[in-house]
């Protein structure tokens, strides 16, 4: 009998998908059936993206796995009517990008290159920027995104501090966990980055009282998620020039608005989400790889702790 594999995702990723999974899964050794309308009951894996509408997996009674294709999984992990496995996206390109926008952006910041770009005014300030050793870069979140990030900014000599709910051992990195390592870490940080999950612990991890903790005129980083700031609390600390600049690249309500207050503010880059995409090519070999392990009896990778919520 041949394993049935749903592509339940936004239509417009089936032709991109399609072949490089039925080649993964052929050189799997795998007799599958993949398609986008396949029964529910007789469905045994479903490659996920919330776009793609499926919501109630109720009817899904032969299920064994829902593999996400994103690495965010907050729209899901709650979801009742799922009571199988659920696994995140975790893969080799959407960790490279999210890695080279963090590296990019926090070497923008560490050079002051925006200065140079948009004021060319004619004044002559020869101000050199610090050492990248001199520099105290805080990387909020140690999964494998945050993880990568923080051994990159290590490797270019940063002082790196990261942050995690619990106890992380990096070399190159300075690890704190709990309430009181994220105080110290933040009362150190003159760039912050964040790339925790979005979660009812992490919501609003920066507000009025964790801003107040950054050295006067720190700047911020989220690739993250938007819930991770109140973003009242953090354009009250632009204003008063607590938060030197921001530079946001995910946000509570997307598109953002044209009406938000960030689009205006002089002191706020905003990016349109686009720090890391999941690539086709090196997803699709996950997902693969994950439904083999499935038919082999083997542990599914990158499972989501449903009571954590990643």
């Amino acid at each position: 009998m041949p394993v049935n594999v749903l592509f339940s995702a936004r239509p417009g990723l089936w032709p991109e998908y399609e072949p490089l999974l039925r080649q993964g899964l052929t050189d799997a050794g795998l007799d599958f059936h993949l398609a986008t309308d396949i029964p529910a009951d007789q469905v045994d894996y479903v490659v996920y993206a919330p776009n793609g509408g499926l919501q109630d997996f109720t009817p899904y009674t032969r299920l064994k796995a829902v593999l996400s294709l994103w690495a965010g999984v907050e729209s899901i992990s709650g979801n009742e009517t799922l009571t199988v496995p659920l696994a995140r996206m975790v893969d080799g390109g959407l960790t490279q990008g999210m890695t080279e926008w963090v590296v990019g952006h926090v070497l923008r910041y560490h050079l002051g290159m925006d200065r140079h770009i948009t004021q060319q005014d004619g004044e002559w300030t020869p101000d050199a920027p610090p050492l990248a050793s001199q520099r105290k870069v805080c990387v909020l979140g140690l999964g494998a995104l945050g993880e990568a990030s923080a051994r990159a900014l290590a490797a270019l000599n940063f002082h790196v501090i990261g942050w995690s709910r619990t106890t992380k051992d990096i070399p190159g990195v300075t690890c704190q966990h709990g309430p009181e390592g994220l105080r110290a870490a933040l009362s150190q940080a003159e760039i912050v980055v964040l790339l925790l999950p979005d979660t009812p612990a992490t919501t609003n991890i920066l507000n009025a009282d964790t801003l107040a903790l950054l050295p006067n005129g720190a700047q911020i980083i989220n690739p993250g998620r938007g819930p991770l700031i109140d973003d009242d609390a953090l354009l009250q600390a632009l204003n008063s020039g607590q938060v030197g600049h921001a530079t946001l690249d995910v946000f509570r309500t997307e598109p953002l608005p044209v009406e938000h207050s960030y689009w205006a503010h002089p002191n706020v880059t905003v990016t349109p989400h686009i720090a890391s995409e999941t690539r086709p090519v090196t997803s699709a070999q996950v997902i693969c790889e994950n439904i083999r392990r499935g038919e082999a009896g083997e542990p599914f990778l990158h499972l989501v702790d449903r009571g954590l919520g990643y």
